[in-house]
């Protein structure tokens, strides 16, 4: 069964066919980044809640910058999994390919994947208060907490959005308008309940778009899905990617 609709699904995946991929948590948790959620999310008495929030960032940047910090020290340990390389493959393969992400882990872009719409910001980026401009920073540590702008001098933040604030207006059209053009859309390791994420499968339904779920856990989109996968990404997606080449030499 699941070997048919691994074929029935690659073999929509025409080279000419607009594709959108929207991927959340599950895609990096196999790589082994933690959620930062229930017990195992706990960061010494402090809940990810109450630290990724501008009214803490405003009471105690230090505390908020030491957290991230942290965080990067995670992150900089683990690696893209075979989910995120068969993405990065398909970017090329498919001239009209959208990845849209929920994760501001960067472990698309170290897979390779170049055009990215990251809907909640990127952990290896600041953003200076004072001017706004978005920076690449790689240091783990960090050299300096809080860091700051080198044009400046002025304080830096994460370039990620907080419980409270509004996704990037760019990214979010981006999102919408690769959601409505796609003729496929891939839901890959998302939970399919945070908004305004989880309307973008819909979106690309109302279209005309067939939706493929891919997801350990059954979610909300599952039984909405014109196909469900359960399985993780670094085992799914391969599997669609190698009948992909193999319809491709036949």
């Amino acid at each position: 069964m699941l070997a048919e609709e691994i074929k029935s699904v690659a073999e929509l995946m025409d080279r000419d066919t607009p594709i959108a991929v929207l991927t959340g948590a599950g895609i990096s948790a196999e790589s082994g980044v933690p959620t930062f959620r229930g017990e195992g999310g706990l960061w010494r008495q402090f809940r990810a809640e109450d630290l990724a929030t501008p009214e803490a960032f405003q009471r105690d940047s230090k505390l908020v910058w030491e957290w991230y910090d942290w965080r990067r020290g995670l992150m900089a340990k683990v690696k893209p999994n075979p989910g995120h390389q068969t993405l990065a493959r398909w970017e090329a393969r498919f001239p009209e390919f959208a990845l849209i992400t929920q994760n501001i882990d960067g472990l698309h872009a170290q897979a390779g994947s170049k055009r990215i719409i990251e809907l909640h910001g990127n952990i290896w980026k600041t953003r200076c208060l004072a001017e706004g401009q978005v920076s690449d920073n790689n240091d783990v540590p960090l050299k300096e907490i809080p860091p700051r702008c080198p044009s400046c001098g002025a304080m830096l933040r994460p370039h990620v959005v907080w419980f409270g604030e509004s996704l990037d207006a760019d990214e979010l059209d981006r999102a919408f308008a690769a959601s409505r053009r796609c003729r496929l859309m891939f839901v890959v390791g998302t939970s399919a309940v945070v908004h305004p994420a989880a309307s973008l499968p819909v979106i690309a339904a109302q279209a005309g778009a067939l939706v493929i779920e891919i997801n350990p856990d059954p979610t909300p989109l599952t039984a909405e899905a014109d196909f469900s996968f359960r399985g993780k990404a670094g085992d799914i997606l391969p599997l669609l990617d190698q009948q992909l080449m193999k319809i491709s030499r036949d």
